[in-house]
């Protein structure tokens, strides 16, 4: 067994359209943008609204909750970061945009569509934290009165 550290995840680059989203996620908030001229929501962070093409965006605080519209169980990793196997998912938050991520805290044979989640926040040695998603109220998703 190798004493080598784990290699660390990689990153995108902060850059000038996502600084407040790395920011906020060093404060664990999950934000998505929104348009200041049409209120839309939208992720990932871009200079111009995708609905009316406005440039006044600002962040956004969610509720970090959403729901899994599709996902797949990665079984050879592409890099050694990561552990197989793995899901990687769409998540719908409740706020509309959809969030690339990993869905964790569960048997990946336990993901399936329509699945409740909740963010939860895997560190960065860079002080970063990355979004990921576990089941919300155990395996059976929102308690059934929401």
């Amino acid at each position: 067994m190798s004493n080598d550290p784990a290699p660390e995840r990689p990153l995108a680059p902060a850059d000038c359209d996502t600084r407040g989203w790395w920011d906020a996620t060093r404060r664990h908030e999950l934000v998505v943008q929104r348009c200041d001229s049409c209120g839309h929501a939208q992720h990932y962070p871009r200079a111009i609204c995708t609905t009316c093409g406005g440039s006044e965006l600002s962040f956004q605080l969610t509720q970090g909750r959403g729901e899994v519209e599709t996902f797949t169980v990665v079984h050879r990793a592409p890099n050694p970061a990561f552990t197989a196997p793995y899901t990687v998912a769409l998540v719908r938050l409740l706020e509309g945009p959809v969030l690339m991520t990993n869905i964790v805290g569960c048997a990946v044979d336990d993901v399936r569509i329509g699945l409740k989640v909740s963010v939860q926040w895997e560190p960065h040695p860079d002080g970063r934290n990355i979004p990921v998603f576990t089941p919300e109220g155990g395996q059976h998703g929102f308690p059934a009165d929401r």
